[in-house]
Protein backbone atom coordinates (compact mmCIF):
# COMPACT_ATOMS: atom_id res chain seq x y z
CA UNK A 1 0.00 0.00 0.00
CA UNK A 2 1.07 3.01 -1.23
CA UNK A 3 0.69 6.01 1.34
CA UNK A 4 0.56 9.83 0.70
CA UNK A 5 1.14 12.46 3.19
CA UNK A 6 -1.26 15.74 1.54
CA UNK A 7 -0.70 18.29 4.28
CA UNK A 8 -3.79 20.42 5.18
CA UNK A 9 -5.92 20.03 2.35
CA UNK A 10 -9.67 21.08 1.67
CA UNK A 11 -12.05 18.76 2.25
CA UNK A 12 -14.34 18.79 -0.88
CA UNK A 13 -11.40 18.44 -3.16
CA UNK A 14 -10.02 15.75 -1.43
CA UNK A 15 -13.28 14.14 -1.53
CA UNK A 16 -13.58 13.91 -5.64
CA UNK A 17 -10.57 12.81 -5.48
CA UNK A 18 -11.02 10.21 -3.20
CA UNK A 19 -13.88 9.33 -5.44
CA UNK A 20 -11.96 9.71 -9.01
CA UNK A 21 -9.25 7.55 -7.72
CA UNK A 22 -11.89 4.66 -7.33
CA UNK A 23 -13.77 5.21 -10.67
CA UNK A 24 -10.12 4.87 -12.33
CA UNK A 25 -9.33 1.85 -10.83
CA UNK A 26 -9.01 -1.02 -13.40
CA UNK A 27 -9.85 -3.80 -10.98
CA UNK A 28 -9.97 -6.44 -13.58
CA UNK A 29 -6.72 -5.79 -14.95
CA UNK A 30 -3.70 -8.21 -14.49
CA UNK A 31 -2.10 -5.25 -13.10
CA UNK A 32 -4.45 -3.40 -10.89
CA UNK A 33 -3.76 -0.39 -8.97
CA UNK A 34 -2.07 -0.20 -6.49
CA UNK A 35 -3.56 0.61 -2.58
CA UNK A 36 -3.48 4.15 -1.25
CA UNK A 37 -3.56 5.26 1.77
CA UNK A 38 -3.87 9.10 1.95
CA UNK A 39 -2.78 11.31 5.45
CA UNK A 40 -4.24 14.96 5.79
CA UNK A 41 -5.28 17.45 7.94
CA UNK A 42 -8.65 19.44 7.44
CA UNK A 43 -9.49 23.07 7.23
CA UNK A 44 -12.73 23.53 10.06
CA UNK A 45 -15.76 21.54 7.78
CA UNK A 46 -18.44 19.37 9.11
CA UNK A 47 -19.16 16.42 7.75
CA UNK A 48 -22.40 14.92 7.29
CA UNK A 49 -23.04 10.99 6.64
CA UNK A 50 -25.95 9.12 4.67
CA UNK A 51 -27.59 8.71 7.82
CA UNK A 52 -27.33 12.66 9.01
CA UNK A 53 -30.18 13.73 10.93
CA UNK A 54 -29.78 17.83 10.39
CA UNK A 55 -31.15 18.23 13.99
CA UNK A 56 -28.10 16.82 15.13
CA UNK A 57 -26.23 19.92 13.54
CA UNK A 58 -27.83 22.28 15.41
CA UNK A 59 -25.12 25.79 15.75
CA UNK A 60 -22.95 25.66 12.69
CA UNK A 61 -22.07 29.34 12.47
CA UNK A 62 -19.33 29.68 9.72
CA UNK A 63 -18.44 26.21 9.72
CA UNK A 64 -19.13 24.45 6.50
CA UNK A 65 -21.49 21.34 6.02
CA UNK A 66 -20.76 19.08 3.49
CA UNK A 67 -23.56 16.25 2.66
CA UNK A 68 -21.54 13.02 2.28
CA UNK A 69 -22.18 9.26 0.97
CA UNK A 70 -19.97 7.67 3.22
CA UNK A 71 -21.65 5.90 6.59
CA UNK A 72 -22.81 7.20 9.64
CA UNK A 73 -23.81 10.74 10.98
CA UNK A 74 -22.12 13.86 11.55
CA UNK A 75 -18.41 14.58 12.67
CA UNK A 76 -16.24 17.51 12.63
CA UNK A 77 -12.67 18.07 11.17
CA UNK A 78 -10.09 20.42 12.04
CA UNK A 79 -6.54 21.86 12.66
CA UNK A 80 -5.09 19.16 15.53
CA UNK A 81 -6.76 15.96 13.62
CA UNK A 82 -5.20 13.34 11.83
CA UNK A 83 -7.43 11.99 8.85
CA UNK A 84 -6.77 8.51 7.19
CA UNK A 85 -8.54 7.59 3.84
CA UNK A 86 -6.82 3.95 2.63
CA UNK A 87 -8.65 3.12 -0.69
CA UNK A 88 -8.33 -0.52 -0.93
CA UNK A 89 -9.59 -3.28 -2.86
CA UNK A 90 -11.05 -5.71 -0.56
CA UNK A 91 -11.61 -8.51 -2.68
CA UNK A 92 -7.69 -8.37 -3.54
CA UNK A 93 -7.04 -7.66 0.24
CA UNK A 94 -9.21 -11.09 0.96
CA UNK A 95 -11.83 -9.78 4.19
CA UNK A 96 -14.88 -7.86 4.31
CA UNK A 97 -16.13 -4.77 5.33
CA UNK A 98 -16.69 -6.00 9.09
CA UNK A 99 -13.23 -7.09 9.43
CA UNK A 100 -12.05 -4.05 7.80
CA UNK A 101 -13.99 -2.03 10.31
CA UNK A 102 -12.12 -3.72 12.79
CA UNK A 103 -8.79 -3.77 11.57
CA UNK A 104 -9.04 0.00 11.77
CA UNK A 105 -10.41 0.51 15.36
CA UNK A 106 -7.21 -1.90 16.16
CA UNK A 107 -4.67 0.25 14.34
CA UNK A 108 -6.50 3.38 16.33
CA UNK A 109 -6.22 1.44 19.03
CA UNK A 110 -2.63 0.27 18.83
CA UNK A 111 -1.64 3.62 17.79
CA UNK A 112 -2.94 5.31 21.17
CA UNK A 113 -1.13 2.31 22.96
CA UNK A 114 2.31 3.46 21.34
CA UNK A 115 1.38 6.80 23.43
CA UNK A 116 0.55 5.49 26.69
CA UNK A 117 -3.18 5.60 26.36
CA UNK A 118 -5.86 2.89 26.25
CA UNK A 119 -8.55 2.84 23.78
CA UNK A 120 -11.32 0.66 23.89
CA UNK A 121 -14.49 -0.18 21.33
CA UNK A 122 -18.03 0.82 22.94
CA UNK A 123 -20.65 -2.31 21.65
CA UNK A 124 -22.84 -0.25 19.03
CA UNK A 125 -20.94 2.49 18.10
CA UNK A 126 -18.18 2.66 15.92
CA UNK A 127 -14.72 4.51 16.56
CA UNK A 128 -12.66 3.96 19.66
CA UNK A 129 -13.54 5.69 23.08
CA UNK A 130 -10.65 6.18 26.24
CA UNK A 131 -11.69 6.79 30.04
CA UNK A 132 -11.21 10.01 30.84
CA UNK A 133 -10.33 9.98 33.90
CA UNK A 134 -7.46 6.94 33.81
CA UNK A 135 -6.39 7.25 29.91
CA UNK A 136 -3.88 4.61 30.59
CA UNK A 137 -5.98 2.09 32.51
CA UNK A 138 -5.98 -1.76 30.94
CA UNK A 139 -9.27 -2.39 32.57
CA UNK A 140 -11.77 -3.75 29.99
CA UNK A 141 -14.90 -1.54 29.47
CA UNK A 142 -18.10 -3.66 30.52
CA UNK A 143 -19.93 -2.21 27.14
CA UNK A 144 -16.78 -3.66 25.01
CA UNK A 145 -18.37 -5.70 21.94
CA UNK A 146 -19.53 -9.17 22.48
CA UNK A 147 -20.80 -11.87 20.93
CA UNK A 148 -24.82 -11.44 21.00
CA UNK A 149 -27.04 -14.49 21.67
CA UNK A 150 -29.50 -15.00 19.37
CA UNK A 151 -33.13 -13.48 21.12
CA UNK A 152 -31.13 -11.17 23.40
CA UNK A 153 -31.19 -7.13 22.18
CA UNK A 154 -28.10 -5.11 22.59
CA UNK A 155 -28.42 -2.11 24.86
CA UNK A 156 -27.64 0.99 23.74
CA UNK A 157 -24.10 2.31 23.56
CA UNK A 158 -22.91 3.60 27.55
CA UNK A 159 -21.03 6.33 27.26
CA UNK A 160 -20.65 7.18 30.85
CA UNK A 161 -16.68 8.69 31.90
CA UNK A 162 -15.82 8.11 28.47
CA UNK A 163 -14.63 10.58 25.67
CA UNK A 164 -14.48 9.34 21.96
CA UNK A 165 -10.65 10.10 20.35
CA UNK A 166 -11.05 8.53 17.14
CA UNK A 167 -14.23 8.61 14.83
CA UNK A 168 -14.86 6.46 11.70
CA UNK A 169 -17.02 6.75 8.82
CA UNK A 170 -16.34 4.44 5.48
CA UNK A 171 -17.81 4.08 2.09
CA UNK A 172 -17.61 0.72 -0.04
CA UNK A 173 -18.15 0.80 -3.77
CA UNK A 174 -17.46 -2.02 -5.99
CA UNK A 175 -15.26 -4.00 -3.42
CA UNK A 176 -13.20 -0.69 -2.66
CA UNK A 177 -13.26 1.83 0.17
CA UNK A 178 -13.10 5.33 0.19
CA UNK A 179 -13.58 7.73 3.46
CA UNK A 180 -11.89 6.56 6.43
CA UNK A 181 -10.97 7.58 10.31
CA UNK A 182 -9.94 10.49 11.77
CA UNK A 183 -7.98 10.86 14.88
CA UNK A 184 -7.80 13.53 17.78
CA UNK A 185 -4.58 15.29 18.35
CA UNK A 186 -4.20 18.58 19.82
CA UNK A 187 -7.66 20.10 18.46
CA UNK A 188 -10.20 23.25 19.05
CA UNK A 189 -13.01 20.99 20.69
CA UNK A 190 -15.89 23.58 20.83
CA UNK A 191 -17.01 22.97 17.21
CA UNK A 192 -17.85 19.61 18.66
CA UNK A 193 -20.30 21.20 21.28
CA UNK A 194 -21.97 22.55 18.21
CA UNK A 195 -23.43 18.86 16.97
CA UNK A 196 -24.28 15.62 18.35
CA UNK A 197 -21.54 14.33 17.33
CA UNK A 198 -22.03 11.06 15.21
CA UNK A 199 -25.81 11.47 16.43
CA UNK A 200 -25.24 10.93 20.22
CA UNK A 201 -26.35 13.47 22.38
CA UNK A 202 -23.70 14.66 24.54
CA UNK A 203 -20.98 12.80 23.75
CA UNK A 204 -17.95 14.28 25.35
CA UNK A 205 -14.96 14.27 22.55
CA UNK A 206 -11.67 14.52 23.37
CA UNK A 207 -8.32 14.36 21.88
CA UNK A 208 -4.47 13.73 22.91
CA UNK A 209 -3.89 16.73 24.54
CA UNK A 210 -7.12 17.50 26.72
CA UNK A 211 -6.25 14.04 28.35
CA UNK A 212 -2.21 15.26 29.28
CA UNK A 213 -0.71 13.75 26.01
CA UNK A 214 2.10 15.81 24.57
CA UNK A 215 2.17 14.89 21.04
CA UNK A 216 3.21 16.34 17.87
CA UNK A 217 0.85 16.08 14.46
CA UNK A 218 3.42 14.45 12.64
CA UNK A 219 4.51 12.07 15.31
CA UNK A 220 0.35 10.66 15.64
CA UNK A 221 0.21 10.74 11.72
CA UNK A 222 3.40 8.55 11.13
CA UNK A 223 2.73 6.29 13.60
CA UNK A 224 -0.79 6.42 12.60
CA UNK A 225 -0.01 5.59 8.62
CA UNK A 226 2.12 2.80 10.08
CA UNK A 227 -0.04 0.61 12.02
CA UNK A 228 -2.66 1.39 9.00
CA UNK A 229 -0.51 0.06 6.78
CA UNK A 230 0.33 -3.29 9.11
CA UNK A 231 -3.48 -3.98 9.67
CA UNK A 232 -4.50 -3.26 6.47
CA UNK A 233 -2.50 -5.81 4.32
CA UNK A 234 -3.97 -9.00 2.86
Amino acid sequence: MQTTHLGRVEYLPTYAAMQAFNEQRNLNSDAPSDDQLWICEHPPVYTQGLAGKPEHIFNPANIPVVQTNRGGQVTYHGPGQVVAYPLIDLKRAGYFVKEYVYRIEESLIRTLLHFGVTGHRVAGAPGIYVRIDDPAGHTPLENRPHKQEAGVHASDPNFTGLGKIAALGIKVSRNCTYHGLALNVAMDLEPFQRINPCGYVALQTIDLSTIGYQVSWQDAADVLSHKLATYLAP
